[in-house]
């Protein structure tokens, strides 16, 4: 499959290499990465300006009608770049989840903040001993008058320590593992009795694990219909699972790039790297596994346009068949360069950790091989 893109989707891929080539070389990104902060307000801003955080978001709600040709097509150049602000879990997951489910009071109140660049948000569904389950759920959620208390832990929330604002999955009613029963609500990073560890990831990025010990929340904080939580979870993973595919398969094709560069230039033995067969099998092998990621790629970000049936099964197939490539493409990269592979001067070490944090996102391959063989 090769998506031929529309004039205005080569303008926006345009713009944003220009905009990354210009001011996120891997240099700058080592130094962003090494902040307190650990990301970049000022980047985020020019994302905001350049219109990257409203291309995904339809026309109705304030956004520029991209939907996920258009995420499909910035992520691929966040992956080139290892770009580490927070754009999947503000724009792709809680963006998606007010859109969708929220009501029309919620849409006019956060909406045009992340479209403008001025709140961040994490979403709150992991817990420990959860894997990736979505209705495994022990964060409880009582009614209290017009409003509910929140208490129990979230596990890796990424993005949390960054974030203004959480959606937090919890049980309203049901047993643990119920599919019914998860209900979703908004709640305020600042507010009383939500307490955050904070830590970094492999990859560079900010995670927390999320203490609520009687949080509470009006009722405007119930974002979609209580007890359909797990419902709008598994929307919005498809959708995050096409977005985080599109950003491995752009770190794998910056891989092949420098790996092809440095097997022609790098010696041994008097010739270059390049010049010996098995090498250049090897590297085939590379190329021939970014094709067919690619292919896969965009199939996935279609059937999300169209809305065709068994995208929910696609979106496991193609996570795990891209897992698998982007693994051993990072695998080999590492190789052919030798020890300075993983070193920290070098940026093939840190795509290495990206592609490694991304396969455990939503689900590893081995998981999504299953779920792809129970939809059978």
């Amino acid at each position: 499959m090769d998506i031929q893109l529309t004039e205005e989707q080569e303008l926006l891929r345009a713009s944003v290499q220009r905009l990354l080539r210009d001011q996120y070389g891997f240099d700058a990104r080592r130094k962003i990465v090494a902040t307190e902060q650990g990301w970049s307000r000022k980047h985020w801003n020019s994302f905001a300006e350049l219109g990257l955080l409203a291309a995904p978001f339809s026309e109705d709600a304030g956004g520029l009608g991209g939907g996920p040709l258009a995420t499909m097509i910035v992520m691929q150049e966040f992956g080139r770049h290892l770009v580490v602000e927070p754009f999947v879990e503000t724009v792709v997951l809680c963006g998606s989840l007010i859109e969708h489910f929220g009501s029309d009071d919620q849409k006019q109140q956060f909406i045009p903040d992340i479209i403008a660049g001025d709140s961040i948000w994490a979403l709150a569904w992991s817990e420990k001993g959860s894997r990736y389950d979505l209705n495994n759920v022990t964060v409880t959620a009582k009614q209290d008058g017009s409003g509910y208390i929140l208490n129990g832990e979230k596990a890796a929330v990424i993005g949390a320590p960054w974030s203004d604002w959480l959606i937090v999955s919890a049980r309203t009613s049901g047993d643990r593992s119920d599919r019914d029963g998860v209900s979703l609500f908004i709640v305020d990073r600042r507010t009383a009795n939500l307490d955050l560890q904070n830590f970094r990831t492999i990859d560079g990025r900010s995670a927390a694990e999320i203490r609520l010990r009687d949080v509470k929340v009006g009722a405007g904080a119930l974002l979609g219909t209580e007890g359909n939580g797990v419902f709008a979870l598994e929307q919005c993973r498809d959708i995050a699972i096409a977005a985080l595919c599109a950003e491995a398969v752009g770190a794998m094709a910056e891989l092949n790039a420098v790996t092809l560069e440095y097997a022609k230039t790098r010696k041994q033995f008097g010739a270059a790297l390049g010049s010996f067969q098995v090498l250049q099998h090897r590297m085939v092998d590379m190329f021939i596994a970014h094709q067919e990621a690619i292919s896969l790629m965009q199939h996935l970000s279609l059937s999300l346009v169209t809305r065709e049936p068994g995208g929910s099964k696609l979106a496991s197939g193609a996570k795990s068949k891209i897992g698998y490539a982007a693994k051993f493409i990072a695998e080999q990269a590492v190789q052919l360069h030798g020890g300075m592979g993983m070193s920290d001067e070098l940026n093939v070490g840190h795509y290495f950790k990206r592609i490694s944090s991304f396969n455990i996102q939503f689900g590893d391959p081995a998981y999504h091989v299953l779920r792809y063989a129970r939809h059978n």
